[in-house]
């Protein structure tokens, strides 16, 4: 047992980092909600871009910060009741639980970055390919609808890329390339000339890996900010476990 006045010298530094983890433990399940947050507005945002490539493999970086977060908002609390009961083993467990988050929201950082160029590559072909063989019914169809109508474009370097496939020679370029859907009759959009004033004229591919790769951009930049916040609450746990031990202090 320490003597009581090492006691007395070192309750003031256990109070002071109980209110420290408590306060991170706080702000911690705050980024839970944020880390959840953003992996389903990752997830949502880049849905159609994921639903070309379904046979091709992805990141997922999404769906790691969906989880990590999820278990993160819970996590949160065990944080604070550890700090409350002043129970070294679950501080200790507490500090190996953040330990893993850190690493799991590198590799969600790390692979939005590493991964964004092998990415790029393969939405180009499943891109081609999704135009190859539209038939404005299937999900990868659906999918390019929703790109040329949210970015204001049409086929994958222009609008003449739809000549080249066996939609056109049936129904011409898809409606959802019209700037006003009221303008595209059918007989316009099978008239290469006609239609080139109805729709839009500029190519998807380049848009859209713009837009996939901003967000990954934002998704990995989200990450790595709160991958090192862990930290502090790693420090933190482990000081105070190994105070209360040294010490045999026991919180009331």
């Amino acid at each position: 047992m320490s003597p009581p006045s090492r006691r007395l010298q070192t309750k003031p530094v256990i109070t002071c980092l109980k209110t420290f983890l408590i306060s991170y433990s706080l702000i911690f399940w705050v980024t839970g909600v944020i880390l959840l947050a953003v992996g389903v507005w990752g997830k949502v945002s880049l849905e159609d871009y994921f639903s070309l490539s379904s046979n091709e493999s992805s990141t997922n970086a999404p769906y790691v910060l969906i989880g990590t977060g999820a278990t993160i908002v819970i996590f949160g609390l065990f944080g604070c009741f550890a700090t409350c009961r002043g129970s070294p083993w679950m501080l200790k467990l507490y500090a190996m639980f953040l330990t893993l988050v850190f690493l799991a929201e590198l590799v969600a950082g790390v692979s939005g970055f590493i991964f964004r160029h092998e990415i790029k590559a393969k939405l180009d072909v499943a891109y081609n390919h999704a135009v190859e063989s539209y038939n404005s019914t299937d999900s990868s169809s659906i999918a390019v609808d929703a790109i040329q109508r949210n970015l204001h474009c049409c086929g994958v370097t222009n609008y003449t890329d739809w000549v080249k496939t066996k939609y056109f020679e049936e129904k011409g370029i898809p409606a959802s390339c019209c700037k006003d859907s009221n303008n595209c009759k059918p007989e316009i959009l099978k008239d290469l000339e006609k239609v080139q004033t109805e729709v839009y004229t500029t190519g998807c591919f380049a848009l859209m890996t713009n837009v996939m790769e901003a967000n990954l951009g934002i998704i990995a930049g989200i990450s790595f900010g709160i991958a090192f916040f862990q930290l502090i609450g790693i420090f933190l746990s482990c000081c105070l476990s190994r105070y209360i031990t040294n010490n045999q202090y026991e919180m009331v």
